[in-house]
């Protein structure tokens, strides 16, 4: 049987308001609900000193939550300028390096835009920042993980992230569903089969383990004609997409991923509400 993991990216207002301040308290929080997995957040940069990261990491290690660390928001690997793209580099090694302290095994970045070159010269682009990346770092023990986007003009289709992927083993698709159905406008996983083929195309290409150990991130996201607008939570019953053929997928094929929930302002508690549903197809 799969033994998937899920947890929220970030704390909940929840956290704050039942008078806990520090994430460092966060992994104790997540056990006492029954959660596994934590994303730490960087988007805005990284900013927390070692001693906090080392502490965050030790107590998820005493509580058995599998972290993970979302890389800045900042990071343009298509970027046309060299110096942004330099700097892109040392923001991911940067990453690497705190991944470290957190006990992290996963690291999620975005990939970058190709809103003023073709596609085809942003994919270059990203390439040629990877292929540097990978040399900088040298042989990591932490996935480079690379996230499906939401929005259309951004590179991060699931085939582009597939493509990049192969690059190198320590790279691996962050396959964020919510991104995938809102730059579709809506509809894109009306039912299990749908799911299942994000997993089997993942499984013919980068192999079976990559598919099923899968880093993921849910949430129900508004879009328009352009993609993503803002995050949901699950509660939503207009945009979705809806979670329930997403846990009969993972059922069906025995899948072991780690769901990261990025709902608005409630992610640990969609988290658990996913992890419900989820236990409830096994009964």
């Amino acid at each position: 049987m799969g033994n998937p993991l899920f947890g929220p990216a970030g704390n909940s207002d929840s956290f704050y308001a039942g008078g806990l301040k520090h994430t460092y308290q966060a992994p104790a929080w997540l056990f006492s609900m029954g959660l596994g997995a934590y994303e730490y957040q960087a988007g805005n940069g990284l900013t927390a000193s070692e001693a906090t990261l080392r502490r965050i990491g030790e107590e998820a290690k005493k509580y058995s939550i599998a972290m993970s660390l979302h890389a800045p928001y900042f990071i343009s690997l298509s970027g046309t300028n060299p110096e942004i793209r330099a700097k892109s580099i040392n923001y991911i090694l940067q990453s690497l390096r705190a991944a470290g302290f957190l006990g992290a095994d996963i690291i999620v970045i975005h990939t970058g835009s190709a809103a003023k070159i073709s596609r085809a010269e942003a994919m270059a682009l990203v390439r040629d920042t990877l292929e540097r990346t990978l040399a900088a770092a040298g042989n990591t023990q932490v996935k480079l993980g690379l996230e499906t986007m939401g929005k259309v003009n951004q590179l991060g289709t699931l085939d582009e992230v597939i493509e990049l992927c192969g690059i190198a083993p320590c790279f691996v698709p962050v396959v964020d569903f919510g991104h995938l159905n809102a730059r579709a406008a809506g509809g894109q996983f009306p039912d299990a089969d749908s799911y299942a083929r994000i997993f089997d195309t993942i499984a013919n290409r980068l192999g079976d383990e990559v598919a099923k150990n899968l880093h993921c991130h849910f949430s129900k996201i508004e879009y328009t004609a352009a993609g993503e607008r803002r995050h949901l939570t699950l509660s939503d019953e207009v945009y979705g997409p809806d979670f329930l053929p997403l846990a009969e997928t993972i059922v069906r094929y025995d899948l072991s991923p780690r769901i990261i929930c990025e709902s608005d302002r409630t992610m640990a508690e969609d988290a658990l509400a996913m992890q419900e549903i989820y236990r409830s197809l096994l009964r």
